[in-house]
């Protein structure tokens, strides 16, 4: 991608795309007639929730790759997704919250949904303190993968948790829940602002990969450095 999109042209792309999906949110988008004003969150909080299931998918997949073959690009494709994906499940416990507040009257309950949501964020957390406290890399790399991949599990029954069970989170409203769907300016705003927080992680993401191949490639002339050095002093 680096390639074909230069990052200042696709940082350009992302703040003109958010620009746009403000636009639609506070002034295009028709007030709710439940809610009100305060289920405009719900434009920021659900792309935050599918941009960081979207990266718990990238790191399980490429966990998988790493455990097949040891590959160290995987191996950054998976530590590099973990930390976005950290940033974005923390902005859906956030809003959340803001968003529950003065429709249920309740900041949090330890419903279905709310919960797998929670042990998710404990994943991102678990699988970056796991990278940084191992102390060996390839042995954080194969643990890390490994939590990465057995904590998978979490996403898809988190996704289907308001189906198979009752809970206080609102049924769907994209697709697939009774009485769904939205009023066009609805459906226009939702899905502009799930592109440009798709579009802000894709940013985030290349631009994280591009440290990790800069840290490996410093480790590299520091090794060779190293040798060397040693060389040179034993002759």
């Amino acid at each position: 991608m680096r390639k074909i999109l230069s990052p200042t042209v696709h940082l350009v792309i992302t703040l003109v795309w958010f620009l746009i999906a403000l636009y639609l949110i506070f002034l295009y988008a028709p007030e709710e007639m439940t809610m009100g004003e305060v289920q405009r969150i719900f434009y920021i909080h659900v792309p935050s929730g599918w941009s960081a299931g979207t990266a718990y998918l990238i790191l399980f997949v490429a966990s998988v790759i790493y455990l097949w073959n040891r590959a160290p690009r995987a191996d950054d494709v998976a530590h590099s997704a973990g930390e976005v994906g950290f940033v974005f499940c923390t902005g859906l416990l956030v809003t959340g919250p803001l968003w529950a507040k003065p429709v249920w009257g309740i900041w949090w309950t330890w419903d279905a949904r709310l919960t797998l949501t929670f042990v998710l964020w404990l994943l991102f957390v678990s699988y970056l303190m796991l990278r940084s406290y191992v102390s060996e890399p390839g042995r954080a790399s194969v643990l890390a993968a490994v939590v990465g991949i057995v904590g998978f599990v979490d996403v898809p029954i988190d996704y289907m948790a308001i189906r198979w069970w009752r809970t206080q989170h609102p049924q769907p409203v994209i697709a697939g829940g009774q009485g769904s769907g939205l009023d066009p300016r609805m459906s226009l705003t939702f899905m502009v602002s799930v592109g440009a927080f798709l579009c802000l992680f894709s940013y985030l993401l290349r631009q994280r990969l591009w440290l990790a191949e800069a840290r490996r490639e410093v480790s590299a002339l520091r090794r060779a450095l190293a040798s060397q050095s040693s060389e040179e002093y034993h002759a």
